[in-house]
């Protein structure tokens, strides 16, 4: 008599969070093995996101264009994307009991929002006997397996993440793409299509040239890596911020939303370097550079607790900062009387995208340079407006420019009038973005408060009437700050000293600037009597005083970042850059 086995047929849900692709997705592979007599892919619209005060249009609406792209997909494949909204623990639980769900596959999350959650729905599932399936997809390496080669260390720097990376090996091989129909998903009775933002309550509509998809993001790679030229010369230094096109990949936030995998973008560039035998720019500066720096941010937001904060963060070094709503707002807004600054403000909020080094300059402005406010306000508007913006990598980035982790020549300034000049000199980027100042000579165009009053009316302007007056003079304010930096980086505290009391600054300096408050500006009394080292980053020759190269790195999300790299314009070499990240002081 033969024995006959049933095979058990299985109810799978695949949840679609970031990874919003069919290419390289263990989760959905996964959720399509066996016997498998209904698949619902689903994803969930969370109010902790649904917000247009925390997350603005242009990424909510990159977002909805990616959902639409995988449910035109799925639909190829008699499937569909089934949009629930609510709190994902709430209605995980419900389609599990509704449609007997035995299967549930998600790609892995390192977030500490998504940890807590995931960890929740996981409880919930295997107490309803679901088998539950979470595999890493949206980084190039299992951060658990970096951390077990490293002695569950994280790297400080890109010189030991390389050196990690080595002893690691490769990454995974890209997943099979999935089959071409899908099992289909059963009993679906209410309307669960991909709403529109008015639908969301969204106001405003998307101004941004990004358009979301995994078939967009895969053609902008494709189309990239065409040029072979280009990807193997590639320095992300040695792009341009004040083009008014996107002078890097555009590829951040295709990695951000997960509408591209890591490993796909990994394995078809060394596909491309092979080729080049050899010829081509290396990490940090080169193309598999920058996603080795989103790799490795990435590693030390998943360890170090508090990553997003300065309080109870044990690499963020406590500093000092001032807090002023209102120059805090004026930054912002694009109203701090400084052209390039203002600029590229109005293109973060028209686009939702800055180029790394208009994003440097911003940071710096806010930070360390000028205004010397905390990194954790940029950050926050960063993460709303962008539509790359990515926790870990934003974060880390912020902590990076105001020198408050990862990088510590707090001396090397960018200056908001003399850098933007190296890209732009005629000042195309700031006519564009500040239409205002369109008619304003060149010689004037990112210092307008220098123009006669009969320049100014001729080009229609008056400033402190039509456009503001510098809200702090930069040749003064950035020297009284690096001072003060000096005297926090004396003071060797970092977030998780708490049992140290941050000094006040007893001493003032008049800037002699007309600035928005009226006030004055503190300057720290430990440091009276010093000189520091101020470096412009956009001065060309290195001298004692004034070091021209510069440590440059930012995440498109940077990457991207994303775009994310270190970069020099001389001859130094990359180890002497990296000796200050070596061992934390």
């Amino acid at each position: 008599m033969l024995n006959i086995v049933k095979v058990m047929s299985e109810r799978s849900i695949i949840w679609f969070r970031k990874g919003l692709r069919l290419h390289d997705n263990p989760a959905l592979l996964e959720s399509l093995k066996g016997n498998v007599e209904a698949c619902y892919p689903i994803f969930i619209l969370d109010p902790e996101y649904v917000n247009e005060s925390r997350v603005c249009v242009n990424r909510f609406g990159f977002l909805l264009e990616s959902l639409h792209d995988l449910d035109e997909q799925l639909k190829k494949r008699k499937s569909r994307l089934l949009v629930y909204q609510g709190k994902p623990h709430e209605v995980i639980p419900k389609i599990i009991k509704e449609h007997k769900i035995t299967r549930l596959c998600f790609e892995s999350d390192t977030e500490p929002y998504a940890k807590l959650r995931d960890e929740k729905i996981s409880k919930l599932a295997c107490d309803s006997n679901v088998k539950v399936f979470s595999p890493v997809s949206h980084t190039l390496y299992d951060p658990e397996r970096l951390l077990a080669k490293n002695n569950d260390q994280v790297p400080a720097s890109m010189q030991g993440f390389l050196g990690l990376v080595s002893k690691v090996g490769k990454p995974l091989e890209v997943a099979e793409n999935p089959p071409d129909f899908f099992p289909p998903s059963l009993n679906i009775k209410a309307d669960l299509n991909v709403p529109t933002l008015k639908d969301l309550g969204y106001c405003g509509t998307k101004t941004t040239f990004l358009i979301g998809g995994e078939r967009k993001g895969l053609e902008i790679l494709d189309n990239y890596l065409e040029n072979t030229k280009k990807v193997i010369e590639f320095e992300k230094p040695k792009t341009n911020p004040a083009s008014l096109q996107p002078d890097t990949t555009s590829l951040s936030s295709y990695l951000k939303f997960g509408c591209i995998s890591p490993r796909l973008f990994y394995y078809k560039l060394n596909a491309v370097y092979e080729k080049a035998k050899g010829k081509h720019t290396r990490p940090p500066v080169s193309l598999l550079g920058q996603l080795y720096w989103r790799e490795m941010f990435y590693l030390n937001a998943y360890k170090i607790p508090n990553f997003d904060k300065i309080c109870g963060n044990k690499i963020c070094r406590r500093i000092d900062w001032d807090h002023n709503e209102t120059f805090i707002k004026a930054w912002e807004e694009g109203r701090t009387g400084y052209p390039w600054i203002d600029a590229c403000m109005k293109q973060l909020h028209q686009h939702g995208w800055l180029h790394h080094l208009a994003r440097h300059s911003v940071a710096c402005f806010l930070t360390r340079g000028d205004l010397y406010q905390s990194w954790e306000h940029g950050a926050a508007v960063f993460d709303k407006y962008l539509v790359d913006a990515d926790w870990s990598l934003n974060n880390a980035n912020w902590m990076w420019l105001s020198a408050s982790a990862f990088f510590h020549q707090y001396f090397r300034v960018y200056s908001p009038v003399a850098f933007p000049k190296n890209f732009d000199k005629e000042g195309l980027f700031v006519k564009h973005y500040i239409p205002k100042l369109k008619k304003f000579p060149t010689k004037y165009i990112y210092e307008p408060w220098k123009a006669p009053l009969s320049v100014q009316k001729q080009a229609g302007c008056i400033i402190g009437k039509d456009y503001p007056q510098p809200i702090v003079d930069h040749s003064v304010i950035s020297k009284v700050n690096i001072n003060r930096m000096k005297a926090a980086y004396g003071r060797k505290l970092y977030g998780n000293s708490l049992t140290h009391p941050m000094p006040e600054s007893p001493c003032e300096v008049q800037t002699g600037s007309v600035g928005v408050t009226g006030q004055t500006l503190p300057s720290s009394a430990s440091n009276k009597g010093e000189s520091s080292k101020i470096v412009d980053c956009s001065v060309k020759k290195v001298t004692e005083s004034k070091p021209a190269d510069f440590i440059e790195k930012q995440g498109e999300g940077s990457a991207s970042k994303n775009s994310f790299q270190i970069g020099s314009k001389r001859k130094r070499s990359i180890e002497t850059y990296f000796g200050a990240n070596k061992k934390r002081k």
